[in-house]
């Protein structure tokens, strides 16, 4: 018997939800709306469902492998692949190589695609769609989830409903790009429009064979990358060469759009209406969010006065508001951003903008996640850096050395191993140790809690890229 197998895309890189949302760590990694990561919440509310898999398959961005790993072992739930995608190609690829993977272990299972960034309230209405979906799939159907509009919104997609399947499902008959708020509104009054929220299930075959049929350069090259795949860890890692060459498409152009168009394959779209959000801007995230008495979303220490139907978010700092309207603040320790809400799908041009200018802050926060633990660059100046490094249980760092710094390492808490040239040592808290220009080095947390160190590095240059790496356990 077929299980339902959970393909969680995890490409995005959140810009319209910048500074909180960066590309090194994006949207899908963030608990923006409850405790849990976006990521985190989209596995979880899979827990339940009849027919489903023992194991969910992920495909993420190469450099978010460690994220994605540590998330979903946070959760105690098992990946059987977590696919690195070698260059982003959209999610028409990702799902081939996910449909792969499963054809690959004899599998012909209901893949059931998920972007790892949306946000559901109504978890049993999401389950119950779910179920529905595997009865058209069982009969080759390819589905996809249409949210009931609440708005008429400028932001989505829409689908067109079609002819009624059964009662709690409608063929397609069309695809509509996003649309100006007048047609917006029409198609809100008409009741015959539902948003395309990205959310699909079909069985492996299917795809496989859809793919083929409609966009076989596609699954040319991500077979000829399947072929040349290589297991590292958890990770299983497409041939870089052979995916390079790969089409870039999403679902709905490669393969849902021509299906609806054919008479030989079946395409349908179930009716969801389950508190859905795919919080694509700041502004959704208002709207999702616990309104005070005029109107505001406040996080973090907040102080306002005559402040009303704004969102301000804080992380380190106090913020103070006084005669603000419709605004959007927020908040992190090494940016802030004043937006207008109704200019919060423009937040991205600022990314772009500051991408154009060469500065970093729309890669990495300040605290920059590894998979060993994370550093924050607490302060610096000329010639010197200071940093705040935290090392998990059992991590351990490059083997390594600089040629244009030395560092002084004092021990906050746990217990550091050192290796300093061909010493290696223990360094309590309260301790302290230095490791000398070209000396070749690794620092190690041998113990059952969160090692924390105070780095200092004096020197002629600081940046990231004086390191060679001699020996590294995370490749």
């Amino acid at each position: 018997m077929s299980s339902i197998k959970p393909v969680i895309l995890s490409g995005g890189s959140g810009t319209r939800l910048w500074p909180l949302s960066r590309k090194m760590y994006p949207k899908q990694f963030l608990p923006l709306v409850n405790d849990k990561s976006m990521l985190q919440e989209t596995v979880e509310r899979l827990q339940g469902l009849s027919q489903l898999s023992e194991s969910i398959t992920v495909v993420c961005n190469e450099e978010h492998r460690f994220l994605v790993a540590e998330q979903i072992r946070e959760i105690n739930v098992d990946i059987d692949h977590l696919i690195l995608e070698p260059e982003g190609r959209n999610t028409a690829p990702a799902l081939t190589l996910a449909a792969l993977s499963n054809h690959l272990d004899g599998k012909d299972d209901y893949l059931l695609v998920l972007p790892a960034d949306h946000s559901i309230r109504q978890i049993n209405a999401f389950q119950d769609a779910i179920s529905e979906a595997v009865k058209l799939a069982e009969k080759n159907y390819l589905v996809t989830f249409g949210i009931v509009p609440t708005r008429a919104e400028t932001g989505y997609g829409y689908i067109q409903l079609g002819d009624t399947v059964d009662d709690k499902s409608n063929k397609i008959n069309q695809f509509v790009e996003k649309p100006d708020h007048i047609t917006a509104q029409q198609y809100l009054d008409s009741g015959d429009y539902l948003w395309n929220s990205g959310m699909f299930m079909m069985k492996t075959s299917v795809w496989l064979e859809s793919i083929r049929q409609f966009q076989p350069e596609i699954l040319r090259c991500c077979e000829a990358a399947m072929a040349d795949r290589s297991i590292d860890q958890d990770f299983l890692r497409p041939g870089r060469e052979s995916f390079k060459g790969c089409p870039s498409d999403s679902i709905d152009y490669a393969v849902m759009e021509k299906v609806v168009e054919t008479s030989d394959m079946h395409a349908a779209v179930i009716p969801l209406d389950a508190g859905w959000s795919d919080v694509g801007a700041w502004t959704e995230l208002w709207n999702l969010g616990e309104k005070d008495e005029h109107g505001n979303v406040t996080k973090g220490d907040v102080v306002s006065i005559d402040t009303k139907d704004s969102m301000v978010f804080g992380r380190d700092r106090l913020i103070a508001t006084i005669g603000v309207e419709n605004a959007v603040i927020v908040e992190t320790v090494d940016a802030v951003l004043v937006a207008n809400k109704d200019n919060a799908q423009d937040i991205k041009k600022i990314v772009e903008l500051i991408n154009e200018q060469e500065r970093g802050e729309h890669l990495h926060h300040r605290c920059v996640y590894r998979p060993w633990g994370n550093y924050d660059s607490i302060d610096n100046g000329h010639r010197f850096q200071e940093k705040r490094i935290t090392v998990k249980p059992g991590a351990a760092l490059s083997l390594q050395m600089h040629q244009h710094r030395a560092e002084h390492w004092i021990v906050v808490t746990g217990t550091a191993k050192v290796t300093r040239g061909e010493e290696v040592f223990l360094v309590g808290e309260n301790e302290s140790t230095y490791i000398p220009i070209g000396m070749k080095h690794r620092l190690e947390n041998p113990g059952t809690i969160p090692l924390e160190i105070i780095e200092v590095q004096p020197g002629s240059y600081l940046g990231e890229d004086d390191i060679t790496r001699f020996d590294d356990v995370y490749g």
